[in-house]
């Protein structure tokens, strides 16, 4: 026990001499927050707790990067499941099964998040074991837990685990065989063994924001189904604490008014405050209820069915709030295709939309500064200066094409006559490709007859365009040549017969690119 301590007491300083480095650095480069990763690493590799981390930071005048850390935790989670169900290790799977066989755990967590259990199986590195000691990564089997494991679209809970001899941090639940439920995290103090007594608690404000994300997503089907009809159904979710993802079949993009009528309908269930109901009941007699099921869902004879009110009844084993006022409002941040006949909303709930609201709040407002307008004028402010950029943009257009195009006499000058063809080849600089058929134009106006090459490097890149005179369109093909010009350059290119544009990669060869226009035409002519 002397060692233990010790290796505890070498951890806390190490981890406390890092906090201190740390918040220097971000004294020195003027910072207001410790970033998400240092928090990270602190309660990844040291053991410490979110809380006692912003307890040090306030006597600095500082807080947490909590956005960074929910990524870091985010990525944490996604490599846990891909070590543990993803990796393919049929020995692992073995164990889950075994452990199954003699273990089940009974869910208590609809109607508590905090309860009292006794650890019946610890699993480290897929292999059991009897003990954990701080800084382990570690699975926790209990005999009952209020912890909802991952399913139907819902993350697993993350929480706590004390004993009388250490402590766990939970940051993923999941039911990887039968009825058996693990819960992965970390061993943050003392250590843990199997039989010990154990008091379990679900974080509150996650399990919180989750409810309301998945009720919220139960409205939101309905409404979908409301506004676009029956064939609007649910292909896959997403519940998490942070946010909600739906995807639902349907053939064509919402329109900005189908968005605002489903948000309309479903804000509207939420401010009439319909009460939430579950009960349990056989399949049949569900469906034959008017509960809806999700048919790539997999559903025993015995199922739970969660109601809000009349307007949404499915089957769903997920935690839900006991009426639709605790959703608080819903807000559709995004609706897109991910499939053929398959799109997706994204959307939040409570005090996540309020945030996110907040958040597009203080955009606008540093906007209207920058435009040193009112925040309701910004909209046509913005119109205005892209109006006038606009306006500046063809002004210098017509600059640089006055500039390069120049006189008749100046054009005559650098045309050179190939087999009774005058051709005329221009180099420029700072014109884009729609600026060189301008120029084009007026080039091959000033011509009268003949063909017209103008070329524009930039960054080792070549744009051509070339154009040919009514006069000869039949016999010298705009497209055709600059289809082999533009593969001297290394590139391709194509258009009409009096007009069309190229283009390569090697700048270097553009004199070639020339030589080869001339014999091109020459070898027409001939």
């Amino acid at each position: 026990m002397r060692r233990e301590e010790e290796r505890f007491l070498a951890t806390l300083k190490s981890g406390l001499a890092l906090l201190e480095g740390e918040i220097a650095n971000v004294k020195a480069k003027g910072g207001a927050a410790l970033p998400g990763a240092v928090v990270f690493r602190l309660y990844d590799t040291f053991g410490f707790p979110v809380d006692l981390t912003q307890d040090v930071l306030r006597g600095h005048a500082l807080t947490v990067d909590e956005a960074g850390f929910g990524s870091e935790m985010a990525t944490q989670r996604a490599r846990s499941r891909e070590a543990w169900k993803g990796s393919g290790d049929a020995a692992v799977g073995q164990i889950y099964s075994r452990i199954a066989h003699d273990l089940t755990t009974e869910f208590v967590g609809y109607d508590a998040i905090s309860g009292e259990s006794r650890i019946s199986a610890l699993l480290v590195n897929g292999a059991p074991v009897d003990e954990a000691s701080a800084g382990t990564q570690v699975e926790v089997v209990v005999d009952e837990t209020p912890f909802y494991a991952e399913s139907g679209g819902q993350v697993g809970d993350r929480g706590a685990i004390e004993t009388s001899g250490g402590a766990l941090e939970i940051d993923d639940t999941q039911r990887p065989s039968g009825a058996l439920v693990v819960h992965r995290g970390r061993v943050v103090r003392g250590s843990v063994r199997v039989g010990d007594a154990a008091r379990l608690a679900v974080d509150a404000g996650a399990r919180a924001a989750t409810v309301r994300n998945h009720s919220g997503t139960h409205l939101l089907h309905a409404a979908l189904r409301q506004v676009l009809g029956e064939q609007a159904m649910q292909k896959g979710s997403l519940v998490a604490p942070d946010r909600l993802r739906f995807d639902f079949t349907h053939d064509a993009p919402l329109s900005e008014s189908e968005i605002e009528r489903i948000e309309d309908i479903v804000n509207g269930w939420i401010e009439a405050n319909d009460a939430g109901r579950t009960r349990e009941m056989g399949y049949k007699a569900a469906i034959a209820a008017g509960a809806m099921a999700i048919f790539e869902e997999k559903y025993g004879d015995e199922v739970r069915v969660v109601s809000f009110g009349d307007v949404s009844t499915e089957l769903c084993g997920g935690t839900h709030a006991k009426a639709t006022g605790d959703i608080g409002v819903l807000k559709i941040l995004s609706e897109s295709g991910i499939a053929s006949g398959v799109r997706r909303i994204e959307a939040l709930t409570g005090l996540g939309a309020l945030a996110h609201s907040r958040a597009q709040e203080k955009k606008l407002r540093r906007v209207s500064e920058l435009l040193k307008v009112p925040a309701d004028q910004a909209s046509e402010r913005i119109e205005k200066l892209l109006d006038e950029r606009k306006a500046a943009e063809k002004q210098i257009a017509e600059l640089k094409r006055a500039k390069f195009s120049g006189g008749g006499a100046d054009a005559g000058a650098q045309t050179r006559e190939i087999a009774g063809v005058n051709v005329l080849v221009r180099k420029v600089d700072g014109l884009g490709a729609g600026d060189l058929r301008g120029l084009v134009d007026d080039l091959r106006g000033q011509l009268k007859s003949g063909v017209v090459l103008v070329a524009s490097a930039d960054e080792g890149k070549v744009a051509l365009a070339l154009g040919v005179t009514a006069d000869l369109k039949d016999k010298l093909k705009a497209g055709d040549l600059v289809r082999e010009i533009s593969a001297v350059v290394g590139g391709k290119g194509g258009g009409r017969p009096d007009f069309a544009q190229g283009g390569g990669p090697d700048a270097a060869q553009l004199d070639a690119a020339f030589e080869c226009l001339y014999a091109l035409i020459a070898a027409a002519r001939a």
